[in-house]
């Protein structure tokens, strides 16, 4: 299986929130990163981190607050955090949220794989 078959296949996926549209779009990033798309694993898309949040907080993903609310967030969202100036909760960052957004695209990719 190559890569433009999973891109392809993760292009078609019906993404109607801006947040499903994300988690696409970080799906299609973690793919377009691989060298080597024959037998993917989470531990593979993890490209040499433990977990999504180490991942995410590790700037292997978008880094800037503004940037992870614009990928995830609609536009009312967006202008109520002030594009990401304000944090997305009390309890959580716009990192943890891009943590979620990666483990979902994880998940979508894994359904993908299975579907092709």
């Amino acid at each position: 299986m190559n890569k433009e078959t999973i891109i392809s296949a993760l292009e078609s996926h019906n993404a109607r929130s801006a947040w499903s549209k994300g988690v696409k779009n970080y799906a299609i990033d973690l793919i377009d990163g691989l060298d080597d798309c024959l037998n993917i694993t989470k531990e593979k898309l993890l490209n040499g981190a433990r977990t999504w949040s180490e991942y995410s907080y590790g700037g292997c993903a978008l880094i800037y607050d503004a940037d992870i609310a614009e990928a995830l967030c609609s536009p009312s969202e967006l202008k109520a955090r002030r594009g990401g100036e304000w944090q997305p909760s009390k309890n959580s960052t716009w990192l943890d949220v891009q943590t979620r957004a990666l483990q979902q695209a994880c998940s979508l990719i894994l359904r993908t794989i299975k579907r092709i």
